[in-house]
């Protein structure tokens, strides 16, 4: 990232996590790819360093920062390795945002505190294995009791669900219709009961974050642990999407930055026809390219990042960073493994550790689809012209 559009502050938070990345995680990755585990040693060193509260008020445990440090600081993660960015964005930019955000001061101090230590993860639970793309389409219903609420369902595809402490949980009130009848509420494993996670292996990439089925079955919520009016679950949940998208786009621009660097170090080593493969044009033009798409996708980020630091409506540039980036990440580690000819199809290289981990950003926080329709309404109903 140029020095030039960074501040003094938000370079030395560059260059601390860059060092950390390379230093705690880039030595580690090969390995961690190996496996379908949620990857511990990561998150105590993410959590050691304090990044977990990046965005969280000083008040509540955190450090006070912004959405511009917070995509600088996944980028640099993402470089170290995709999936220590993975559970780190959903923990931060998901479920600690959901509390922090909506949550009333009893549970910010209940939750967030502790959450933003790293003394507690979180999982963001809103998929389910009948409704993915079709957010509102909920099956995980919850009635009210005498007590509060009792909530039964099945989410799907809940990063860091197998691990969370305290899980984010999006329902539908009973009898109501679709989007009307949304619910967010906390389920506290440390309480819960008729709780039940299961790792989901096969995955892909992102093999050190895991993924995970959450089944509820007759599982008692307090009414305390409500987020937010009844009516407000599913605005407060196109919120969090809306923010999130900056984080995934961010993450769409680490992809994309360490391919680049990966394949223009490799092309000034490797010898072809007795000469580097630098100094042929068709790979400078590939090289060209990648470069000027990483830039132009980290600047979409960042632009996103101010406008969500400034208060301002930020959906259509969310949305427009985390397409273009997460398909700049696809691109750009595609063509760092045909740079690397097949050296780069073989694993432990990191190139096909990357081409693997990018597919998932064009899917999951809204699929590239997802986003050309966001755009799309949004620009017809004057939003973003």
């Amino acid at each position: 990232m140029s020095s030039l559009l960074l501040s003094e502050e938000e370079r030395m938070l560059q260059q601390s996590v860059r060092e950390f990345a390379q230093a705690e995680l880039a030595p580690r990755a090969a390995e961690v790819g190996e496996q379908e585990d949620f990857a511990w040693d990561y998150w105590k060193a993410m959590a050691k360093m304090g990044l977990m509260g990046i965005t969280t008020p000083v008040e509540l445990g955190g450090t006070g920062g912004n959405y511009r440090q917070l995509a600088i600081v996944i980028e640099e993660l993402t470089r170290g390795d995709p999936a220590a960015s993975l559970l780190y964005i959903a923990h931060t930019s998901l479920t600690l945002a959901t509390i922090e955000r909506f949550g009333t001061q009893s549970q910010k101090e209940r939750w967030v505190v502790p959450m933003a230590k790293g003394d507690k993860i979180g999982a963001w639970c809103l998929s389910e294995p009948s409704s993915g793309s079709d957010a509102a389409n909920f099956h995980t219903i919850l009635r009210p009791n005498d007590n509060g609420y009792v909530v039964s369902g099945n989410k799907t595809f809940i990063s860091n669900g197998d691990v969370a402490d305290i899980l984010v949980v999006f329902t539908t009130l009973a009898g109501s219709e679709r989007h009307k009848g949304t619910v967010c509420i906390v389920v506290d494993r440390e309480e819960a009961t008729g709780l039940m996670t299961t790792l989901m292996p096969g995955k892909m990439g992102m093999h050190g974050s895991s993924t995970a089925d959450v089944s509820l079955q007759d599982t008692p919520v307090p009414t305390e642990n409500r987020i937010g009016a009844e009516e407000d679950g599913f605005k407060i949940a196109m919120s969090i999407l809306d923010s999130s998208r900056v984080s995934i786009a961010a993450q769409g621009v680490g992809v994309a930055a360490e391919a680049l660097h990966l394949a223009a170090t490799y092309t000034k080593q490797r010898k072809a026809f007795n000469r580097n493969l630098a100094e042929f044009q068709g790979i400078q033009w590939m090289l060209a390219d990648m470069a000027v798409e990483v830039d132009a996708a980290r600047l979409l980020t960042m632009r996103a990042a101010e406008l969500k630091d400034a208060g301002e409506p930020h959906s259509t540039e969310a949305s427009m960073a985390k397409l273009f980036a997460s398909e700049v990440a696809m691109r750009a580690a595609n063509k760092a493994v045909q740079i690397h000819g097949g050296y780069g199809y073989f694993r432990p290289h990191p190139v096909e550790r990357l081409f693997r981990d990018a597919k998932v950003l064009e899917i999951y926080e809204g699929t590239s689809e997802i986003q050309r329709l966001i755009i799309a309404r949004n620009l017809l109903r004057g939003i973003h012209v």
